[in-house]
């Protein structure tokens, strides 16, 4: 498998002290040092450092994840979770690697197979739907 360039380096980064307020949408690698008030979405890698916050939902290839995320996470690929990490939140991932006192609230939904993979999700994102229309109304 040959890597995309974006795959190695970093094509962003957020640096410690920073604040972002609104969704952001990038190509490629991404670390977070900082913080982030808004969904963040990545075609590639994500590595939330244990300084990081984020209050949004996350969607990358794969993501790592030492800080704070409070919000959903989606990362098909693979997702790790760092003794540093806590993810209040859902997670949907072929792999999911979690470490030793990781603080986690949600529900995972980690299937290696392509199809049910693909059904799980389907369903849960739909009851997720018709969860929220019914608080709302």
């Amino acid at each position: 498998m040959a890597f995309r360039s974006d795959d190695i380096s970093i094509n962003t980064f957020v640096g410690n002290g920073s604040f972002i307020k609104g969704n952001m949408k990038v190509n490629g690698f991404i670390r977070v040092d900082g913080d982030i008030d808004g969904d963040l979405e990545t075609d590639g890698a994500v590595i939330i450092s244990e300084r990081a916050r984020i209050q949004g939902n996350l969607t990358a290839k794969s993501a790592i994840i030492g800080g704070i995320v409070l919000g959903n996470v989606s990362a098909p690929e693979s997702v790790k979770l760092l003794s540093t990490s806590a993810v209040v939140g859902d997670i949907i991932t072929h792999r999911i690697q979690m470490d030793d006192n990781v603080i986690f609230h949600g529900h995972c939904i980690a299937i290696r197979d392509e199809q049910r993979f693909d059904e799980e999700t389907n369903r849960f994102l739909e009851k997720k739907a018709i969860q929220n229309k019914a608080v709302i109304l």
